[in-house]
């Protein structure tokens, strides 16, 4: 029996995803989301148009600021804060590009969030940083504090 060994070089899947979310505020507190699966702190964000094909960046932002952060909330800034990353996940790399909009609160309680969050509250600004898990996320909320 003879066996053949092929010399191949698999590459990589690579996936690019875009999604959107809100950096919320409610005066001096700041919106922040712990995540079910990987148990991170984040800003709520999720995929634009997986719902509605045509969803703006928008709409897409202020859709899982209600669902992940259990409030309403207004774009009080018309240009978003954009954020880079890349995660690998079962031999894909995925290339995430995530646009933050700037919000402020209008009314819900965080603890409506969805079941993507195990945990949702309002916190101080300087626990934000000491809080959130990602440096994107830290990253774009210093960005955001910038211009205001």
């Amino acid at each position: 029996m003879v066996l053949k060994i092929l010399n191949r070089q698999s590459a990589m899947k690579e996936i690019n995803q875009i999604s959107a979310g809100g950096i919320v505020h409610k005066g001096s507190q700041w919106l922040i989301c712990q995540h079910s699966q990987h148990k991170g702190w984040v800003f709520p964000k999720g995929f634009v148009g997986d719902i509605n094909k045509g969803e703006s960046n928008e709409t897409a932002a202020l859709r899982e600021v209600e669902e992940e952060g259990g409030v309403k909330a207004k774009i009080v800034s018309p240009e978003p804060v954009i954020s880079h990353y890349k995660f690998k996940l079962e031999d894909i790399l995925y290339k995430k590009t995530v646009l933050y909009f700037l919000m402020e609160y209008l009314s819900g309680d965080p603890k409506d969030h969805d079941w993507e969050m195990m945990d949702a509250k309002f916190v101080p600004e300087d626990d934000v940083v000491k809080i959130l898990t990602y440096p994107s996320d830290i990253q774009a909320f210093t960005k955001i504090i910038q211009r205001l």
